[in-house]
């Protein structure tokens, strides 16, 4: 496993889970009215855009490189 597939595959994940700790946060105040879950959830998503730009970067960068 080459350190470019491990890097994509790490940033995926994390995407993924920053996503769902964003649906659950968002839930979380729809349900109890925190405000702070509100913010939790809104701040998850934002770093997900972010890390799918990074992740985006990423790729062009080494677009070159191969994945073994």
């Amino acid at each position: 496993m080459s350190l470019k597939f491990f890097h994509l595959f790490f940033i995926s994940v994390v995407m993924l889970f920053l996503i769902g700790f964003g649906v659950w946060a968002t839930r979380r105040y729809m349900e109890f009215r925190e405000t702070d879950m509100l913010f939790t959830g809104i701040g998850s998503f934002a770093f997900a855009v972010v890390l799918t730009a990074y992740g985006c970067w990423f790729i062009k960068k080494l677009k070159g490189v191969s994945y073994i």
